[in-house]
């Protein structure tokens, strides 16, 4: 309850100031974040002290848990993520899904609605969620619209350019749709950012 409070002075606070990122309670040496995901998230093209949830924890000082299923879609990690809130009982998830909907040509309206009801699920048990876009499997391509609209809907710090850059660099990437080390690492570095100017750490 104190969290909730917390954010909307926060959110309150960043309207008044013109504030682009909304607002996240800080989270203390002590709480939790999930990175929340498909193979992106696990690391796969890289070792698991290279993922970017691994990375990320270094950068921030916190405890970030890596929770990547290779190969999931969005309604895979809508099933499983109760159990996820349960056992590590987060103060803030990092939602990075929909890659493996797209390449399996699922259409967007469903992709939206497991990510919004996995948002909505977060939100309603005051766990703040940030989100990460992932472009859609092209050869020119960029973040999928609908994950910058579900970030405005629920007021939420969005992530939308790093994916894309990193797969527009051959020396960022193991492979057509995943990240190498360092692909990882510039991964975790914009999350890193982010995550400061929303004042979450």
């Amino acid at each position: 309850m104190k969290r909730l409070a917390f954010a909307l002075v926060l959110a309150l606070v960043a309207a008044s100031c013109g504030q682009k990122v909304p607002p996240v309670a800080p989270i203390g040496p002590s709480e939790v974040i999930v990175a929340f995901g498909d193979s992106l998230t696990y690391g796969t093209g890289a070792k698991e002290d290279e993922s970017y949830p691994s990375v990320l924890a270094q950068l921030i000082g916190r405890k970030v848990v890596r929770s990547g299923v290779p190969g999931e879609m969005t309604g895979g990690a809508l099933a499983r993520l109760e159990s996820v809130i349960d056992e590590y009982r987060p103060a803030l998830v990092i939602v990075c899904l929909g890659g493996n909907d797209m390449l399996r040509k699922l259409n967007d309206a469903e992709i939206v609605s497991n990510l919004r009801a996995i948002i909505k699920s977060l939100k309603e048990r005051g766990i703040a969620v940030v989100l990460v876009g992932v472009p859609r499997p092209a050869l020119l391509t960029s973040a999928a619209a609908f994950y910058g609209e579900l970030a405005k809907e629920y007021h939420i710090p969005y992530e939308g350019k790093v994916l894309t850059d990193v797969m527009h660099q051959l020396d960022l990437k193991a492979d057509l749709i995943h990240p190498n080390a360092k692909g990882y690492h510039r991964m975790a570095e914009a999350i890193a950012e982010l995550l400061k100017k929303a004042g979450a750490v």
